[in-house]
Formats: C-alpha cells, structure tokens, sequence
C-alpha cells in the first residue's frame, strides 16, 4: 500500500531552510533593508570618519567633523520621521535607532576626554546614567508599567549635543560681530548643563518607576 509522504519543516532536500523560515527571513530582510532603516544603519558608519578629522586636531578637520555630527544629528531626525510617514515602524527600528544614537554619542565623548577636551569623570557618570536608564526601561518593560517622561530627558539631550557641538570645535572663532568665541568654554558649560539634567531625570525617571510599580494592581495568583 503505497503511503503519502508527511510535509516536513526540516530542511529542503538542497539543504536550504525551509520554506516558513525562509519566508521570515526574507521578511527581516526586507524590514532590516527598508529605507529609514537604511538610514539608520548609515549613521552608524558616519563616526570612523567624524573620529579620525576630531584626531588631526586643527580647526579645519574639527569644523568637518562637527558637520558630519550634525548630519548624523539630522538625519535622525529624517529616518524617524520616514518611518512614521510611510508606515515603516519596526521593531528593528525602535531597537537600532535609539542604539545608534548611543554609540555615536558616546564614541565622541571618550574621544572628546581622550583628547583632554572633557574630564574623564563627566564621561562616566553620563555613559552610566545610560545604562541605568536602559536597565530601568528593561524591568519596565517586563513589569508591564509605562513610566511617563518629563522633559528633564529632553533638556539632556539638547544640553548635551549642544556642548559636544562645541567642544568638537573646540578653537575660539571670530564672530561676525569681531568678538571671540572660545568654543571650549562654551562646550564645557553645556556639557556640565546636560550632566546636571542628567542626574536630575535620571531621579526623576526612578521615581516614576517606583510610583508605577506601587500604583499597579496586584496580579498575583489567588488562592
């Protein structure tokens, strides 16, 4: 009596995946090659180069390589605003964009104490707040609690990618006016600006973690 072979899920007799797999996989594909992706991914090869113009040292390169960081700054903003338009929001992208501005930012800062532009110490404490916060949105998230943002966060950031502007310049500019402007010193205001608003709604976001987790209601098993 003749039998009616089973469909398999193992592998395809050309020892490729099989087809449900390969399926996904082209999927991710598509959602890893998707334009506002693409950008994202970009930025990501922007810093070899805004690092090595920050190492010539001379204003020309800095001034270069604090365009190229506004590019990057810039073109976040495009990616997030193509993906929202175009209804291309994935979860790669809410991973990776988020991401990618980490690693740039923290690139130019060890890079910005490495060539004694910013103390060490400030570097530290901000890379740590990052992580704490990134911790804290990770239990959050498996809490199940939504913890709601001021805007000392945002205050941060602007502080922040302000004073790095600066310190990458780094050189004092004639103004237009004829009067100096020494961008080191503006760049260190700034970043002791964004330090402060860091500890600040890094206090402000476990506080509001704390409050979510004691407001939430209780799921536990019942007897």
């Amino acid at each position: 009596m003749s039998q009616t072979p089973e469909a398999s899920t193992g592998p395809t007799p050309s020892g490729g995946p099989p087809p449900r797999a390969a399926n996904r996989l082209e999927a991710i594909k598509r959602e890893i090659g998707n334009l506002p992706n693409t950008i994202t991914i970009g930025r990501l090869f922007l810093i070899p180069p805004v690092l090595l113009m920050m190492r010539n040292g001379d204003p020309i390169s800095n001034f270069w390589a604090m365009m190229l960081f506004l590019l990057a700054a810039t073109l976040d903003v495009v990616d997030g605003w193509l993906a929202r338009r175009k209804g291309l929001v994935t979860f790669f992208g809410k991973f990776m964009d988020p991401l990618a501005d980490k690693v740039m930012v923290t690139a130019l800062l060890i890079e910005l104490a490495a060539l004694g532009r910013v103390p060490p110490y400030v570097v530290i404490l901000l890379i740590s707040r990052e992580l704490y916060i990134s911790g804290l949105r990770m239990m959050a998230l498996r809490e199940q609690v939504e913890i709601v943002a001021d805007a000392g966060g945002k205050a941060k950031t602007a502080f922040q990618m302000i004073g790095i502007c600066f310190l990458m310049l780094h050189f004092s500019y004639r103004l237009p006016t004829g009067h100096f402007i020494n961008c080191h010193d503006v760049g260190t205001v700034f970043i002791f600006g964004g330090l402060a608003m860091a500890v600040i709604s890094a206090l402000s976001y476990t506080w509001g973690f704390v409050n979510a987790m004691e407001q939430r209601p209780d799921t536990g098993d019942q007897a």
